[in-house]
């Protein structure tokens, strides 16, 4: 398994077509990655593959990021230099200037194995899909090791070799991976559907996955493992701290992409459970000294959602222990005493 994610840069190809005419755009946002960019970026240039443009958006970086950037010459490389806006301005801001016929994603603290862009090509145009999984590997500075998370285990062998659509998993498209970085996207679909990511937030490529998967008509998986996940002490991820208050408003986001586009009626058992966990999960497990303002945030949501006409659906779709935390939050007037009764 190792071999197939160990970087190799005597692959480097320094031949390279018009970006006008590149096959594939890689989009890499970098913001204080001095430690990681430059096994990202050499994993790129590395690639069997060549047809390719490497988008690098540099988002306000005050450490050396832009200095190890800028001293790659490769002419494939395209750079876009911005405030510190976030990920989901980094990602939109670099989709609008793709050239290329597929999309993929990279974070710079990760890397792609060597043949990642050209299998990930060959699958999805294979079947001329609108977007194609494979699997990521993990990485956590020691051994790589797998999960069933990033390895696809929801999709049994009956949806590979094939495009299928996302009716054909209607209970289980909560238990996907939501990662952007473990898909690649047909260019034109997300201009089609107007694909962006929400900004000035974390966790964005959450409400995004939902719109692209739901609004796509051909879907294919790939089981290889192309991408490498390397998890640290300031993985996103990694840490719940707090970046997760930002569970919130992903969730609100990701509710209006459902009642918006109609599919509220259909998801909307798993997807009241799926809202209410993120942030439920979040304030069981962050620091104490980040639990009141994120009851706060939960609680500010949770009366909005008393308001409105769906908030009927929260007390009936439920199971018991999320409406158990639903109510006890609503009833409660600060953390302290909903950590009273909440046990």
């Amino acid at each position: 398994m190792k071999k197939i994610c160990i970087l190799n840069t005597n692959l480097y190809r320094v031949t390279f077509k018009s970006i006008n005419m590149v096959k594939i755009s890689v989009i890499l946002p970098a913001y204080n990655s001095q430690r990681y960019i430059r096994k990202a970026i050499e994993s790129v240039l590395a690639q069997t593959f060549t047809d390719f443009e490497l988008i690098i958006v540099n988002d306000g970086s005050t450490d050396n990021t832009l200095k190890i950037i800028n001293e790659f010459t490769d002419k494939r490389i395209r750079l876009i230099n911005q405030e510190n806006l976030g990920p989901g301005a980094a990602r939109n801001n670099a989709l609008k200037m793709a050239k290329g016929d597929y999309v993929m994603y990279l974070d710079s603290d990760d890397w792609f194995c060597p043949d990642a862009l050209e299998i990930a090509y060959g699958e999805i145009t294979r079947f001329d899909a609108d977007l194609t999984f494979f699997q990521m590997i993990n990485w956590d500075e020691e051994v790589f090791y797998e999960n069933d998370w990033f390895d696809m285990k929801t999709f049994d062998e009956s949806f590979e070799n094939r495009a299928f659509k996302p009716q054909e998993t209607p209970g289980s498209i909560f238990d996907l991976s939501v990662g952007v970085c473990q898909k690649i996207y047909n260019r034109q679909f997300l201009k089609s559907i107007d694909a962006q990511f929400p900004e000035g937030i974390f966790f964005e490529d959450m409400p995004f996955f939902y719109h692209v998967y739901l609004k796509a008509q051909k879907i294919s998986i790939v089981k290889k493992h192309l991408y490498v996940r390397r998890k640290h002490e300031k993985s996103i991820t990694n840490v719940v701290d707090e970046k997760f208050f930002d569970t919130v408003p992903a969730g609100q986001v990701l509710m209006k992409i459902f009642i918006e586009n109609g599919w509220y009626d259909t998801y909307k058992f798993d997807l009241l459970a799926y809202k209410i966990n993120g942030p439920r999960f979040a304030l069981r497990d962050m620091p104490l000294k980040h639990k009141s303002h994120m009851f706060d945030l939960i609680k500010k949501d949770y009366e909005q959602i008393k308001r409105s006409p769906y908030y009927e659906d929260f007390l009936v779709q439920l199971g018991p222990v999320k409406k158990k935390f639903f109510l006890d939050v609503l009833e409660s007037k600060d953390y302290g005493e909903f950590s009273k009764t909440s046990h």
